[in-house]
């Protein structure tokens, strides 16, 4: 047995989650609701507050589905009750993030202001001007969003210019100077 896939999930109070046809799971919490469609071959049974799921045999492909599929389902069950959350710090002279409606409206160094709309189901916000905090219960799309603004001007190794995810390390290079002899 796959040591993830056996674990059991437990559901927390006012979470309910429903399996409906074609094996489409629904997960509903106080944060929102999140679908997922499950593999045909891997079984999802809800008894007495606790979601197991099991497989019909031991193929290479069922195995890896039916951890996967756990592991899915857990990352929905804690978004839909606490919610996932990453933030992301902007270092440099002059870089700034400001909340614009929905969306933000970053200063990065280019010549011109980049505007970046949320995915759905995803809020942005600003604390100060430095970092960027993105909040939402699916944790694919928060990922995702911290990526595409991470990606709009990635940290650069000379200065340490660059957004970055808080608590990131980014290792420096030394430069041009630090050549020796001749």
């Amino acid at each position: 047995m796959s040591r993830i896939g056996k674990a059991p999930i437990s559901l927390p109070a006012k979470t309910t989650v429903t399996v409906g046809a074609d094996n489409l799971v629904t997960v509903k919490g106080l944060k929102g609701e999140l679908s997922l469609g499950v593999a045909p071959q891997i079984t999802v049974s809800v008894e007495n507050g606790v979601v197991t799921l099991s497989r019909p045999d031991e193929s290479r492909e069922s195995r890896s589905l039916h951890g996967l599929y756990r592991a899915l389902l857990a990352n929905m069950v804690t978004g839909v009750t606490e919610g996932f959350e990453r933030r992301l710090e902007i270092q440099g002279v002059g870089y700034r993030a400001d909340k614009a409606g929905k969306g933000l409206t970053l200063r990065v160094g280019y010549s011109h202001e980049v505007h970046v709309e949320p995915l759905p189901g995803v809020e942005v916000e600003t604390e100060g001007q430095q970092v960027i905090v993105i909040r939402g219960c699916d944790k694919q799309a928060v990922g995702q969003m911290a990526a595409d603004i991470r990606k709009l001007r990635p940290v650069e190794p000379y200065k340490g210019k660059g957004i970055r995810y808080q608590g990131e390390h980014v290792r420096r290079k030394a430069g041009k100077a630090a050549k020796v002899g001749g």
